[in-house]
């Protein structure tokens, strides 16, 4: 049972490390849009992104896949660009409900992505191990259980500043959007420069 902790943890912090918050960046982009009555939406969206997370580090873990780091550096700050942009250029125009089907697919496109960058620390942890796909899944369970603590913290940030506040959920949208893209840009410049 101590081993379940140790990896659950690991994924917990995975995502909740304030020093790797490319991640958390990543989930405000994607969640910003979404409001509590799309909860299953937003959920299934974040589930998706871990199972892309998931097979990547699965597939990493048995060698299927090897990917250079520098790439998976520089295209993380990618998915989120694309993501925030995506959010400013549909914010008030209702193209959630049309797209979720391509929504969920670059989702999990992008979970792949976001599964290879960790994938190198993740093999260490690993290696040897006899059953490498229950430590993926103790991991997973972490990850997302991170992840939906992030999505819930986004939609009551988001529900106070649009009741509280009177903020139209257009403006916030495009005001948290904005603010990922000025975070996100300065890392995408760092990344690049590794290439």
């Amino acid at each position: 049972m101590s081993e379940f902790w140790f990896y659950f943890k690991l994924g917990l912090t995975h995502v909740l490390d304030i020093n790797a918050y490319d991640h958390i960046l990543f989930l405000i982009a994607l969640t910003v849009p979404y409001t509590f009555k799309d909860w299953k939406k937003t959920l299934w969206l974040v589930t998706v992104f871990t199972i892309g997370h998931s097979l990547s580090l699965l597939l990493a873990s048995y060698g299927v896949i090897s990917v250079n780091s520098a790439w998976v550096e520089f295209l993380i700050p990618v998915t989120i660009l694309i993501t925030a942009l995506f959010n400013v250029f549909t914010a008030g125009k209702g193209a959630r409900k049309e797209k979720m089907g391509i929504n969920f697919f670059v989702t999990l496109f992008f979970g792949l992505i976001h599964g290879l960058g960790f994938s190198s620390f993740f093999r260490m942890n690993v290696d040897g191990k006899d059953n490498k796909l229950l430590t993926l899944l103790e991991f997973a369970l972490g990850v997302e259980a991170a992840q939906i603590i992030i999505v819930l913290l986004v939609l009551i940030l988001g529900f106070l500043i649009q009741t509280v506040f009177r903020f139209n959920k257009r403006d916030w949208v495009l005001v948290i959007s904005s603010v990922v893209i000025g975070v996100a840009i300065p890392i995408l410049r760092d990344t690049a420069a590794g290439l």
